[in-house]
This record gives structure tokens, C-alpha cells and sequence, in this order.
């Protein structure tokens, strides 16, 4: 009697101490699904447990983000080129209306949204709420529920998926609410809460939650859901007309999932479940909850980036290990961030970290054979790409140094809102999870598993920041870490070594180690023979420059740093040491076909067959050479020698190039380029140019502004041959020196750029200045404008239009534009538009400006990619009065600056579509630059 006595006691404390400091909230729901949304009755019992005496009480109401084209959620969908939530109907946005907000006597109360964050609420108290009162709010609101098209989350035809729907208590920390808005990041920051959900849906509609349920009750038109749960942040809730999820019990968690799995074996799909689950209870602790769900639509959001993405009939990998990986990755991720304490977005590399590590550590486990491209690289033919033979972890390294080599990473600790896309999903999760690996493996004895566990236990008793996981390392050694936070978490310094003096004997190594970036962290020194490891150490990189390290030999025949990369170091090239022979740095030349990925102890030679065109060299095939890998290099040179066809004769173009990041400076390139071309610019007539040039790219503080400054300085130089095809041949040799500067701001509903030119010569000196504005309207209308000025400042080549401005088709003297036939005048390729200077698409009386020239170019789209266009301006030559003209038609544009028809209706020559010859009137505008089109789908990444 006694002893049930005492465990009775024992679980009251227990159960007052798991909810001590927790509001409730009980949620009463109507699902009305031809209306797609949900009427709530809410009441919160705000219990203010942080010591702190509260005028205000702040609610998340992400889905009112969903409510205007306005909110900071529609920005980011514009900053990241997504224009199917700018173009939606109103019914298919979402929103939180008819809101009323009452005390438990009825009153209601003074409430407002930020400014400038609609989708999150402060609340004024009546009078001030002190450490451990409590306070009933009554909510009434319609949850109008938002297409799942912009996001994952929301309705389809047959389905909700429900997030963030209903009003919470956001998180207290140092004295204030965390009042973040919604960026479509999953990153809410909600205090604890335990809840109890009645949840009315219409009858025959299956509800999926990771709650508890206790109970339904039916009657002839809805079924009610009795839901709740304890110390939880969130939950999910998916309605369906027919249940797409899979129930898996284990003796752990019962996991509800409908993840694709390409009709893989059930019992194998079940052991792998089973085995992940496990996993992560090993490797980050016990799941608190009695259920998790893992869905298709949480995957997508986040998904596993890499060769699983392929078709089925192209991938190297088997549908179960593909499974495997995205349940893996969507598994820890849902169970993390319904577990962790943490403010996500604050402290989101902590959730990253942890994943990443956990998902490293479970290939290590179970495939540690695995390689980056799976059966992939066990074709003999491509055993020779590195690429090829990376193991499958090897690969979270690169995609990191693919944005450092870019000068594009960002300091793990920042933010997850200030990342840039290619960060927030993979560069800096991945970096993340290596920064842990890295530190384990220089801490040693499992401390970085043994901290995790430890944290993890931590975060289901009290609510975490990152210096709880600080405190909890740093207790956890005796070594100092203060560099790992430091300089790996909250900073973006480079780490790059290169052995300095080496001296040997036959019993020892001598050597020092220069810090090329002066970052001071350790780094591992590993000796080899035929390529098998022979002894391995730990090196403390001290601040003193002229450190002399001596350590056994042991027979090695080379020394190298960082051999398994252990480090996140930028240059890998400089890290070992031949201790035998006269050139302990010589590297091989290696050939390789196509593209490959750095390799530190070859010189790469890439070639790759080429295909060119114009109408006088005709096709022309050749070869590219150049040591462009997959990521950015100091120095690049690209050479393409090819044979004219046509014309029977050698050509081709090259160029050099030395690039230098700046990591601290709003300037963060400068591009030192030399590049040369040999074409035919006419039947008869070749060109040479030579072009030397600097490029300075500038950017902000604010890595996700679309803003972008460039500072370009070039002289060319341009030697042609003399014609008797070309009209015009008083200009053969010359130079011209050209300063450009250009700012512009891109996001999908507005474009706005202006940009300056300078060209100067012995023959003319002129400047202009252009300024382009697109606006993307609510209606799928399109505004172009594009204002051109342009002067001489002086001019003596009389007699010539070659240097002149041109209205419609510029004679491209600098040869920066890809004409196809850059001399015809009549003829198909004479048609070829490009939009510079004048910007005119028909060819009128007066084509040049030999003093200036100003038009103002205008387009809007009638039906899709229907548009109206048409120009006008004034055009000024010596002698003459300005002469106003204008044209006007039809632009098909299919896909700008690729591929676009215009169709001239009306000009200074009158109406050109009753006169002759009209289908030579008409322009068109054909890119073949893969280069250009890939920047289509990348630049929301970068």
C-alpha cells in the first residue's frame, strides 16, 4: 500500500512537473470544405512562467501570410522568381478573418498586427500579467486555408494539409516574444503548449495527426475528432477523402507516412523504418511522443538534394535506398523539430547539424560502400573522373566549397531567413552536420554523440538556446573549443594550410605548416606508403607563425593534411608533401572528357567537343580545353580551337582568367580576364580581338538582395581584314577603351536597372545611359520600359557610320554581341534582333546617330506572351535637324531574350504590314547560350 502509495506521488510530481510553464490551448474546429477553411472557437490559458511582468502577449498567425500579395511571405516568393502566388486568385490564398479576440468575461480586447509582419499578433493587456498568473483568451476566427500549390502546406481537391493554421503563443526569450513572420522556411517559433482539439470534418474524411487520439464521434454529416497532446510546439493534420498514409508500429514511436516509395517491398519497407527509427533513438534520444508523421509534402519542402533526383530508368541508385534516404532525412527532420526547444530560425544550424551528422553517421553504419554516384562508379570507363569515386558522404564537402568557392556562403550561426536559397537547403545544412563530424573526430571518445544525447534530454525539460549546447561540449572535454564556435559556426573565415619547410630523415619529419588565412583551428596530419595510411595526428595551430612540428617518420613517403578532408578547408591542391624525389609538389597531367570535380594530386585538362556557327564560317566543330571543374578556381583558362567549315580555315576563341574574392568588403570579386577571338566577320574578311578587361562585382550586407553592381574596365582591340564584300571598310584597325558601370534589382514582379557607358578612342569618344523597368501585375500583365541616351563627345570618323549609334541594329564594332551574320544587310540573319542601343525592331530611312540619340522602348502583354510594343525617339546627326520617329507591332515573346518574334505594324515608314515584302520586316531573337538558359532555373538559388 505504501509503495503505490509512493508511486502515485512520484507520478503526480512527474505530470506537474512535464507540464509546468506549458499554455493550453483547446481548439475547437469546423472543417468546411467546399469554403476551404475552418471555423474556430480557441481558448489559450497563457500561463507567463518567464519571470518577466508582460503588458503584451504576442500570437503567431502564420497563416494570415497567406492573406495579400503584400506580406513578407509574397516578398520572399518574388526574391526567389516564384510568380504562381503573385498570379493566384484570391480564393486561393489563405488568411485568418473575422478574428475577435475576448477576455473570460467577454470583453474584447485591444489587439493589432505589426507593421509590416500581418501574420503576427500583440495583444495590450488590460492590466499587467505577473510571473506565474495566468490568463484565459477566447478566440473566434474563420482559418481560410491557402492551395497547396505555393508551398506543400494547404488544400487540394482531395486533400489538406494543415500548418500553422491556428493562433499560438510565440516563444518568450530574453525578456521579449519572438516575433518572426512566416518565409515559408518551416521555422515557427511557438512557446510550449499542450492541446486539446475537437476537429469536425465532413463524413467519410480521414484525419492523419500526429496527435493523440482518444476518440471520434459520428452522425449523418461529419465525424468529430477528439485530439490533444503535451509539450508540443506544433502538430500536423492531414484531411483526406481517403487515407494515403501506411500506420508502422514499432516498439518505439508509431510512425504514420505516406512517402513514395516506388512500390518497394512492404516487409523491406518496414524494416527499414523500423531500422531508422532505432537509429535515431541511439543517436539523438528517445521521441518523447507517442507518434510522428513523415509525408510525402514535409519531403518536398526539404528535400534530399543529389542524384536521387533523376528519373527511375537514369538513376544509380535502387528504389529502396532512395526511399531509404528520403525517409531518413524527412524522419530526423520532423522528429527534431517537434522535440528541440529551440528557436528555429535563431538557432537553426543546431537542427541542421544534427540531422546532416545523424544522416552521415547512419550511412557510415549501414552503407559505408556507397558511393556519391552509385553503380555509377562501377563502369571501368569512368573510374578515372573523381567525381566518380567519392564516397556518398564526400559529397556534403563540395556542395559547401561549391558557394565558398563562389564567395557566396554565410556563417552557419546566421539566421535561416537571411540565407540564401542554395544555403538554407543544402550548403549550410550540409556544413552544418560536417562542423560536427569535424569536431568529433578531433575531440575523439564519442564526446560530440554523448553532448547530442545529453542536449537532446535537455530540450524535453526546460526550453534551449545555443548555449546550452556550448555549455554542455564544453563540459563534456577538457580541450579548449572556443574556435569551433568561433570561427566555424559564427563566422565565414576561410580555413586554408599548405606545408611550409619540410625536412627529412629516416626516422623523423620536420616540417611547419603556413596558415594562408590566419585562422587558427586544428587539423589533422596523416603519413602514407602506396597509398595506405601509416600513422595520423591531431595539430593545434598556434598563433606563432614560425612553429617547427617534428614528428616519427614511420617510413612514410608522403605527408599530407586534411587527407580525409575532415577540415571544411577551401584548397585542398596545396596539402601534401612528397618526402622523396626532387619535385615533392609535381602533379600529373590528367586528361578528362566533359567535367570532373577538383583533384588535389592531378593537373585537369578538361576537353569537351564544341559546335559553332556562323553564316560565314558556317558549322564549325573543334575541341574545348580548359581546367573549369565544377567549382571556382583562382585561375581559369578556356581555349576552342575550331575548323570553318565553310570557309576552310582554322578559328576559334580563349580567354584567361584570375579571379580574386574579397570576403569582408561590399566589393567581393575582381575578375582579371584576357580574351581573344578569330572569326569571320564577312564572306571574304576575318577578325581578331583581343580583349583585357577587369570586372568588379559589388554587393550588399544583405546576401538575399537581389541588388547587383558591376564596375567593368576593358580595352579593345579589334584587327580586321579588309573586304570586297563589305561596303564599309574605312575602319580596319582599332582600339576602343570602355568603362561600364551597372546596378540593378531583379525579382519576378520587378526589374529595375540602370547602367552607364563610356567608350573612348582616337576616332570618337561618346556615353550613354540605360535604364530598364519591368513590372509584373496582379493580373499576369507585364510592363516593359527601357529609356536609351546616348552622345558623342567627339567624333572624326566622318564619312562612316561604323562607330555611329544605331537605331535598330547596331554595327557591333566591339564585337560583344552574337550575331550569326553580323555583315548582312539583306537576307534572313540580317533580321536578328538584339535589343541594344536604339532598341528599334524596324529598319527606317535614318538607321544611325553620329551626335545622339534618345528612344524610349515600351512593351505590354495583351494575352500571355502576346504582347504590343513600340518605340519612339529622336535621332540626331551632324548637319541635320533631330528627327523624330517611332515604330510600333506585336512581340511574341516565348520566352525572353531566348527565343522572340516581333511583328511590325506601324512606323515612320507607315503601315508596314499592307506593304511589300512584309516577312522581311519581320525580327527575330534566337539564344543557343546553354550558359543563359541554365541561369533561368539557377538564379532562384543564388
Amino acid at each position: 500500500m505504501r509503495q503505490s502509495t509512493c508511486l502515485f506521488f512520484l507520478l503526480l510530481l512527474f505530470l506537474s512537473f512535464s507540464t509546468k510553464g506549458q499554455h493550453h490551448t483547446k481548439l475547437k474546429a469546423t472543417v468546411n470544405w467546399t469554403a476551404k477553411s475552418l471555423y474556430v472557437a480557441q481558448e489559450i490559458n497563457f500561463n507567463n512562467d518567464s519571470g518577466d511582468t508582460l503588458k503584451t502577449i504576442v500570437l503567431n498567425d502564420w497563416n494570415h501570410a497567406y492573406s495579400d500579395l503584400s506580406t513578407p511571405l509574397s516578398k520572399r516568393f518574388s526574391d526567389e522568381f516564384y510568380r504562381g502566388f503573385h498570379l493566384s486568385k484570391k480564393e486561393e490564398r489563405g488568411g485568418t478573418f473575422n478574428l475577435s479576440i475576448r477576455d473570460t468575461e467577454l470583453q474584447e480586447m485591444s489587439w493589432e498586427r505589426l507593421n509590416k509582419k500581418p501574420d503576427v499578433i500583440e495583444i495590450q493587456l488590460k492590466k499587467p500579467l505577473l510571473p506565474g498568473e495566468n490568463l484565459i483568451i477566447q478566440l473566434n476566427y474563420l482559418a481560410k486555408i491557402p492551395s497547396d500549390r505555393f508551398t506543400g502546406i494547404g488544400y487540394s481537391a482531395k486533400k489538406m494539409n494543415l500548418k500553422n493554421w491556428f493562433l499560438s503563443p510565440a516563444r518568450y526569450e530574453n525578456h521579449a516574444f519572438t516575433k518572426n513572420s512566416n518565409a515559408n522556411l518551416e521555422d515557427i517559433a511557438n512557446a510550449l503548449s499542450s492541446f486539446d482539439v475537437m476537429l469536425k470534418v465532413p463524413l467519410n474524411y480521414a484525419v492523419t495527426t500526429d496527435l493523440k487520439s482518444l476518440k471520434k464521434d459520428s452522425d449523418n454529416s461529419a465525424t468529430t475528432y477528439h485530439l490533444n497532446d503535451d509539450n508540443r510546439t506544433d502538430f500536423s493534420l492531414f484531411i483526406e477523402e481517403k487515407s494515403s498514409f501506411t500506420n508502422y508500429k514499432s516498439d518505439l514511436i508509431d510512425i504514420h507516412t505516406n512517402l513514395k516509395d516506388n512500390a518497394i517491398d512492404p516487409i523491406q519497407k518496414a524494416i527499414i523504418i523500423d531500422r531508422i527509427a532505432h537509429f535515431a533513438k541511439n543517436e539523438i534520444g528517445s521521441y518523447p511522443h507517442s507518434k510522428i508523421t513523415v509525408a510525402q509534402s514535409d519531403y518536398e519542402h526539404n528535400q534530399f538534394y543529389g542524384l536521387n533526383q533523376l528519373p527511375s530508368f537514369l538513376s544509380p541508385f535502387s528504389n529502396e535506398f532512395i526511399f531509404e534516404l528520403q525517409f531518413l532525412k524527412t524522419f530526423l527532420n520532423n522528429y527534431l523539430k517537434n522535440t528541440l526547444r529551440l528557436d528555429p530560425r535563431k538557432d537553426n544550424w543546431i537542427y541542421d547539424g544534427i540531422q546532416i551528422y545523424t544522416m552521415m553517421n547512419y550511412i557510415d553504419t549501414y552503407h559505408p560502400d556507397s558511393k556519391m554516384f552509385g553503380t555509377i562508379s562501377k563502369i571501368r570507363l569512368l573510374k578515372s573522373y573523381n567525381l566518380i569515386n567519392l564516397d556518398f558522404n564526400d559529397q556534403y564537402s563540395y556542395f559547401y566549397m561549391l558557394m565558398a568557392r563562389k564567395n557566396l556562403d554565410q556563417p552557419l550561426g546566421d539566421p535561416k531567413n537571411t540565407l540564401i536559397k542554395f544555403n538554407e537547403q543544402i550548403a549550410s545544412k550540409y556544413r552544418a552536420g560536417l562542423s560536427f563530424k569535424y569536431l568529433n573526430n578531433y575531440l575523439k571518445e564519442a564526446i560530440v554523440p554523448k553532448s547530442i544525447l545529453a542536449f537532446y534530454d535537455l530540450n524535453q525539460r526546460k526550453q534551449t538556446n545555443d548555449d546550452d549546447l556550448i555549455s554542455i561540449l564544453k563540459s563534456n572535454t577538457t580541450k579548449n573549443i572556443d574556435w569551433f564556435f568561433e570561427t566555424i559556426i559564427n563566422s565565414r573565415k576561410l580555413i586554408d594550410f599548405k606545408f611550409d619547410l619540410v625536412s627529412t630523415t629516416n626516422d623523423s619529419i620536420r616540417f611547419s605548416i603556413k596558415n594562408k588565412t590566419n585562422v587558427f583551428v586544428p587539423v589533422p596530419i596523416y603519413g602514407t606508403k602506396k597509398g595506405a595510411v601509416v600513422f595520423s595526428k591531431w595539430l593545434d595551430i598556434p598563433k606563432k607563425p614560425d612553429t617547427i612540428y617534428s614528428i616519427p617518420r614511420e617510413n612514410a613517403e608522403k605527408i599530407i593534411l586534411n587527407l580525409n578532408n575532415e577540415v571544411p578547408e577551401f584548397n585542398l591542391r596545396n596539402n601534401w608533401r612528397k618526402l622523396n624525389g626532387f619535385f615533392p609538389n609535381n602533379r600529373p597531367l590528367k586528361f578528362v572528357l566533359l567535367k570532373d570535380l577538383e583533384d588535389p594530386y592531378y593537373n585537369q585538362v578538361l576537353y569537351t567537343p564544341v559546335l559553332g556557327f556562323n553564316v560565314y564560317d558556317g558549322f564549325s566543330p573543334g575541341i574545348r580545353f580548359h581546367n573549369k571543374t565544377i567549382l571556382n578556381k583562382p585561375f581559369t583558362f578556356d581555349m576552342s580551337p575550331m575548323y570553318s567549315l565553310k570557309a576552310k580555315t582554322f578559328s576559334g576563341s580563349g580567354f584567361f582568367v584570375v579571379n580574386e574574392n574579397y570576403r569582408e568588403s561590399r566589393l567581393y570579386n575582381v575578375r582579371y580576364s584576357l580574351g581573344a577571338s578569330y572569326f569571320h566577320y564577312a564572306p571574304d574578311a576575318t577578325y581578331l580581338r583581343l580583349n583585357p578587361m577587369v570586372q568588379m562585382q559589388i554587393r550588399g550586407r544583405d546576401f538575399r538582395d537581389n541588388r547587383k553592381q558591376l564596375l567593368v574596365f576593358r580595352h579593345v582591340m579589334v584587327d580586321r581584314e579588309k573586304s570586297e564584300i563589305v561596303v564599309d571598310n574605312s575602319m580596319l584597325n582599332y582600339s576602343v577603351f570602355n568603362a561600364r558601370y551597372i546596378n540593378s534589382k531583379t525579382e519576378i514582379t520587378n526589374h529595375l536597372s540602370f547602367s552607364t557607358d563610356l567608350q573612348l578612342a582616337k576616332e570618337f569618344g561618346k556615353t550613354s545611359v540605360e535604364i530598364d523597368y519591368r513590372k509584373l501585375f496582379r493580373g499576369n500583365r507585364q510592363l516593359n520600359l527601357r529609356l536609351f541616351i546616348g552622345r558623342f563627345l567627339y567624333n572624326t570618323s566622318t564619312g562612316s557610320d561604323f562607330f555611329s549609334y544605331a537605331l535598330d541594329r547596331p554595327t557591333d564594332y566591339l564585337f560583344d554581341y552574337n550575331y550569326y551574320g553580323r555583315s548582312e544587310s539583306t537576307g534572313f540573319f540580317s533580321r536578328q534582333f538584339i535589343l541594344a542601343e536604339g532598341g528599334f525592331k524596324s529598319k527606317l530611312d535614318t538607321p544611325y546617330a553620329n551626335q545622339w540619340l534618345t528612344t524610349f522602348n515600351a512593351s505590354f502583354n495583351i494575352w500571355n506572351w502576346i504582347e504590343l510594343y513600340g518605340d519612339a525617339g529622336f535621332v540626331k546627326n551632324k548637319g541635320t535637324q533631330a528627327q523624330f520617329v517611332y515604330d510600333s507591332g506585336v512581340r511574341l515573346n516565348l520566352l525572353t531574350d531566348y527565343f522572340e518574334l516581333y511583328f511590325p505594324v506601324r512606323s515612320s515608314n507607315g503601315w508596314e504590314i499592307s506593304q511589300r515584302n512584309y516577312n522581311q520586316k519581320i525580327r527575330f531573337v534566337v539564344t543557343f547560350d546553354p550558359s543563359k538558359l541554365i541561369n533561368l532555373f539557377t538564379r532562384k538559388w543564388f
